[in-house]
Formats: structure tokens, C-alpha cells, sequence
């Protein structure tokens, strides 16, 4: 029996993820972005991330031909994402253009990249670029929950840390499982 679109986008959004909106050059010097929150690392060597775009999106003409930054939005940037996702006509959006893809102003981070690949995603394009640059920042992220936007709910404990560069040992039998809480 088929899955119902609904019934999966209504599972996959008690998924939470960050909020991104990914800018880019266009040809006649303007500036391109677009609202994702499908976003994500594929590898640190060679470093890649993937962005996944509805394949009736504008960016998907521009995206495999040229630079674009993953702008990874901060708690307080709700009206930026409405904007890029054309539910919000802003008329001021802060730039920094110093870069070979221009930046959102006062974003949580970003990833600068250059298009790697691309293949079909069903209704969505998956964009892999290659990570020619960084910039992390602090604050709180914006978040997408439930089809909305919302922040981090402040616990009052330190986030729960892993260990980095570690090949993965699957399940209960490797040298982490849940019996133990995670930790090596």
C-alpha cells in the first residue's frame, strides 16, 4: 500500500531542522536565494553538503553553474526565511558581498561552495557543492518544526556531545549503544 504525501509530510515535520537560505550570484549581477531546510553534510572528504530544491524552483537553473552560500539563519532571522520563501516581501536585505556567492548579514554561519553535482530527487533537485569555505557563528538557530518556526527550548544541561572523526561501529554490539547512554 502506497504512502500518502500527507501522512509523510506530516511524519517527516515532528522531524526539527535548521533553517537556511541559500544565495547565489545571477547572471545579470543580482542576487539570487532561496528558503531550505533540507540541508545537510554528505562528506569531509572531499567536503560536500547537499541542499535539496523543488525542481519548479528558479534556483535550480542557476545552482549547477554557479557559486552559492548556505546561509544558516539564526533564531531571530524568522522574516528572512518567509521572505526567500516568497510568503514576505522585505523591502531591506542586509548583504555581504565580498565573496564569489553573496552572504545574508548576521547569519548563525555559513558554507561557501561550489557545485560538485546534481541528480534527481523526485519532485526536488539534490544539489551537492563542494565546501570551499566557512564561517561559523553563535547564538541560537532558527528551527522548523511542525510547519512552523520556533527556537531551542533550553534544557538547563550541557548538549549531549559525540565523538568527532570516528568510523561508526552500527549497532549495540560496537563500542557505542544505548545501554550504555552514548558514551565511549
Amino acid at each position: 500500500m502506497p504512502v500518502a504525501p500527507r501522512d509523510l509530510r506530516r511524519l517527516l515535520g515532528s522531524f526539527a531542522s535548521g533553517v537556511t537560505v541559500v544565495t547565489y550570484p545571477l547572471p545579470d549581477g543580482g542576487t539570487g536565494g532561496i528558503t531550505v531546510n533540507a540541508f545537510t553534510s554528505v562528506s569531509l572528504d572531499p567536503p560536500l553538503v547537499l541542499v535539496s530544491v523543488h525542481r519548479a524552483s528558479r534556483a535550480n537553473r542557476h545552482l549547477p553553474t554557479v557559486p552559492f552560500t548556505v546561509n544558516i539563519l539564526a533564531a531571530g532571522q524568522r522574516d528572512l526565511a518567509l521572505h526567500f520563501s516568497g510568503q514576505l516581501r522585505r523591502p531591506l536585505v542586509e548583504w555581504c558581498r565580498n565573496r564569489p556567492s553573496p552572504r545574508l548579514a548576521d547569519c548563525l554561519g555559513y558554507v561557501d561552495c561550489v557545485p560538485w553535482a546534481r541528480t534527481d530527487g523526485g519532485d526536488h533537485v539534490l544539489h551537492l557543492g563542494r565546501v570551499v569555505d566557512v564561517e561559523p557563528g553563535s547564538g541560537e538557530p532558527l528551527v522548523f518544526y511542525r510547519g512552523g518556526f520556533t527556537g531551542l527550548a533550553a534544557t538547563g544541561r550541557p548538549p549531549a556531545r559525540i565523538r568527532q572523526g570516528v568510523p561508526a561501529d552500527d549497532g549495540p554490539s560496537g563500542r557505542w549503544s544505548e545501554s550504555n547512554g552514548g558514551v565511549p
